[in-house]
């Protein structure tokens, strides 16, 4: 205070700030029973299991990883519902909430759930996909680090955005 200059002041607290580039989707060709658009930011990449159909789309800019599965339904439709339900409440321990979107697409014969999880969970999005006859498709997004939500906001964010695009464009191939 001496000498008439102003007394340092602490510098306000910052958010990281994280800016990824604005989506751009192209069209899948899987060689499965479905199809749907991808951000040209991820990368197709066979599933780690060696499963047919069982994809991984990698985000490497963002650390993160979306799963997809695929199982054909054989009088086990309960089950694979029961099962995918079952996966969002796994993280009620580490969640903050939980909030889960019906999805319906009678043109395209395409139903199911999208899940956001919100807090420190493994997971903060999830879904999955049916024509409740023979397609059963399953979705869930990751990333490479220890869940901090407050620090993986912005790519969650960007992830859960793909994934609604991913359900909105998604088609059945017969």
């Amino acid at each position: 205070m001496g000498c008439g200059e102003d007394a340092a002041t602490p510098k306000p607290r910052a958010f990281l700030s994280l800016n990824y580039p604005e989506a751009k989707y192209e069209p899948t060709n899987l060689n499965c029973p479905y199809n749907f658009e991808i951000n040209t930011l991820s990368e197709i990449k066979a599933s780690r299991n060696n499963i047919p159909c069982w994809i991984d789309l990698e985000y490497n800019e963002l650390n993160g990883t979306i799963f997809v599965t695929y199982q054909p339904i054989n009088n086990n439709l309960d089950s694979l519902l029961a099962d995918a339900q079952k996966l969002p409440l796994q993280h009620t321990i580490k969640a903050d909430a939980i909030e889960g979107d019906v999805y319906t697409n009678e043109v395209q014969d395409v139903y199911g759930m999208f899940y956001e999880v919100s807090g420190d969970a493994a997971s903060q999005a999830q879904f999955y996909l049916t024509d409740s006859v023979n397609h059963f498709v399953t979705a869930s997004a990751y990333f490479r680090t220890k869940p901090n939500y407050d620090s993986i906001i912005p790519a969650a964010d960007y992830l859960k955005k793909d994934m609604k695009h991913m359900i909105e464009t998604f088609r059945w191939e017969d």
